[in-house]
């Protein structure tokens, strides 16, 4: 079933449609195999097909009545109105003369704008397509490396999968059947230490090769003095409105859905203030929001489906079967499935791969008494890796979509440490993690 959907995947067919299929597909020969042993007639297929079918209309219904999953439009919607303000161009131009004095310090004013565009917009291709069009060609204008310039941008731009409020932590929230806030709360640590490792790397590989990523003019002091009041007025506004989306669901004040609420009318608001708001940024946000949502529901029915063939023809005990009885019991299903979720990750998304592939490997990890917290957060560091490696990185198509003169080289070069540092993140996590909180 997996290698039919890749195959469908491969020549271009769309990814909803590719896991329904293989699941008809598939479910066509399970049924008729089953029927062929006591006498195949038609009536009997059909039979034992509805039968395997047959709570699909309620799986869809309890979809379409989840309210966690209603947070998914909302933060959507309000990641697409705060891009459309331009909060990026503003975010970038901010940083940067705050950072631009030290060596690597555009770099580093990236890798901060991507996680003050992921805990405000979380939105992947817009945060990359944005810092490619305003930060890259600052980059490549005071010399920096392109394969360093390209991997900071796509790596930044990714940051969204791991930082709240993250579309990933509401998916596998609903999948481990765990509080929203909960999740949002575990990843805090994680993506700090990862954000520390990003800039880190780029402080080092500045001071070891200054040539790498030079340090722009410096300016005189009352020049400075202004600038820094502006970053500030650019700052604080989106800083104030993650404070209030995210501090009243860690408060307990409201739940992940009505945040998202508040965080849709506050990007509205902040879009005002930014002198940007407009009927036509309304519903343009609105029907692209329309667009990325049908999708991600597209995918989840897809997989849905997926899935109750998957069971339905005990696939899922041999599964489990196989990863209770590897080596090292507990370290060896955690070693084996974080390896699958990082291979799939090279071909798939991580929303297939959060409806299909987690749901398996979910009762395997509970019988093996694995903390759901800790491990839903592996997989979702995991997970941010798919972003950025190649062949289907999907960070390193939007760049590319956007920075014509950068060889496609030159961006999997760049790629590559960040790559080995979320790994690392990863494997930390793994090996010590009460020093993350668990």
């Amino acid at each position: 079933m997996f290698f039919a959907s890749l195959g469908l995947l491969a020549i271009g067919y769309p990814v909803a449609f590719s896991f329904a299929a293989a699941a008809l597909i598939f479910g066509s020969i399970a049924a008729f195999s089953e029927v062929a042993q006591y006498g195949f007639t038609f009536t009997n297929f059909i039979s034992e097909f509805n039968s395997m079918f047959s709570m699909m209309p309620l799986r869809i219904y309890s979809i379409m009545t989840n309210t966690m999953l209603m947070a998914i439009p909302l933060f959507i919607y309000m990641g697409i109105v705060l891009e459309k303000s331009k909060l990026a161009l503003k975010l970038l131009e901010a940083m940067g003369t705050l950072f631009g004095s030290v060596r690597g310090g555009i770099a580093i004013s990236t890798i901060l704008v991507g996680v003050l565009l992921a805990s405000s917009t979380g939105v992947v291709g817009a945060s990359v397509v944005a810092m490619g069009v305003i930060s890259l060609p600052v980059m490549l204008k005071y010399g920096y490396n392109k394969p360093l310039a390209c991997g900071t941008i796509c790596a930044s731009g990714t940051l969204g999968q791991i930082i709240p409020p993250s579309i990933i932590l509401i998916i596998l929230a609903d999948v481990f059947k765990l509080p929203v806030g909960d999740l949002f709360q575990a990843a805090i640590i994680p993506s700090v230490v990862l954000v520390s490792f990003y800039i880190i790397y780029i402080l080092v590989i500045a001071y070891v090769k200054p040539d790498i990523a030079p340090a722009m003019p410096k300016i005189d002091n009352e020049t400075k003095k202004r600038q820094i009041i502006n970053a500030l007025q650019a700052i604080l506004p989106p800083l104030g409105l993650v404070f209030v989306v995210l501090g009243s669901i860690f408060a307990g004040i409201a739940t992940p859905t009505e945040s998202a609420s508040v965080g849709a009318v506050g990007s509205l608001i902040l879009a005002a203030m930014y002198k940007e708001f407009s009927f036509k940024l309304m519903i343009d946000s609105a029907k692209e929001t329309v667009k990325i949502t049908a999708m991600v529901f597209a995918i989840l029915i897809g997989a849905t489906a997926f899935s109750m063939v998957f069971i339905y023809t005990g696939a899922d005990g041999i599964v489990e079967a196989f990863m209770t009885n590897l080596p090292g019991e507990k370290w060896g299903f955690i070693i084996l499935s974080m390896l699958a979720i990082f291979i799939l990750g090279f071909f798939i998304d991580f929303i297939e791969i959060s409806y299909i592939v987690v749901p398996i490997l979910l009762p395997i990890s509970q019988t093996l008494g694995l903390d759901p917290l800790w491990f839903a957060i592996l997989i979702a560091m995991n997970l941010q890796t798919s972003f950025l490696t190649p062949p289907f990185g999907f960070s390193l198509f939007y760049l590319k979509g956007v920075a014509k003169d950068i060889a496609t080289t030159d961006i999997y070069k760049g790629v590559i440490p960040f790559i080995l540092l979320q790994l690392l993140v990863l494997v930390a996590l793994v090996i010590f993690p009460h020093w993350f909180g668990f």
